[in-house]
């Protein structure tokens, strides 16, 4: 039952963001929650793992991500950052894009708890 809520909720949401008009120029919504994801995954990354190594500058290694992630989605940093700022001024697009990256994150979550699981149960089980 939760995981038809969860379709549900995740359908609704990807329809009420996709029927958003955006301007030309500005990158759609779908795709501006793919690029935002890995920006902000870059971003935990540079600030949690590498600044524990002080052989390497945080900021530099932060920019260095970051154009990786507008490479890997074909998009340049002044298109990311209007789009970001479009979005950040259209309140219910973005709120509608963070709620569906967290279900999203929600999700991958409970699909790593239950491989976990199922990995202790056959341990256990080939253990008897």
């Amino acid at each position: 039952m939760n995981r038809v809520l969860l379709i549900v909720l995740i359908v609704a949401l990807f329809i009420s963001c996709s029927k958003s008009k955006v301007p030309s120029g500005i990158i759609k919504p779908e795709k501006m929650q793919e690029v935002f994801w890995d920006f902000i995954r870059a971003d935990v990354y540079a600030n949690e793992i590498i600044r524990r190594d002080p052989s390497k500058n945080v900021e530099l290694e932060n920019a260095r991500l970051q154009m990786q992630v507008f490479q890997l989605h074909k998009i340049t940093k002044e298109e990311f950052y209007k789009s970001y700022e479009y979005y950040l001024n259209h309140q219910k697009l973005m709120k509608s894009m963070v709620d569906t990256m967290l279900v999203r994150q929600q999700k991958l979550s409970e699909v790593k708890i239950d491989t976990s699981i199922k990995r202790i149960e056959n341990k256990i089980s080939t253990l008897r």
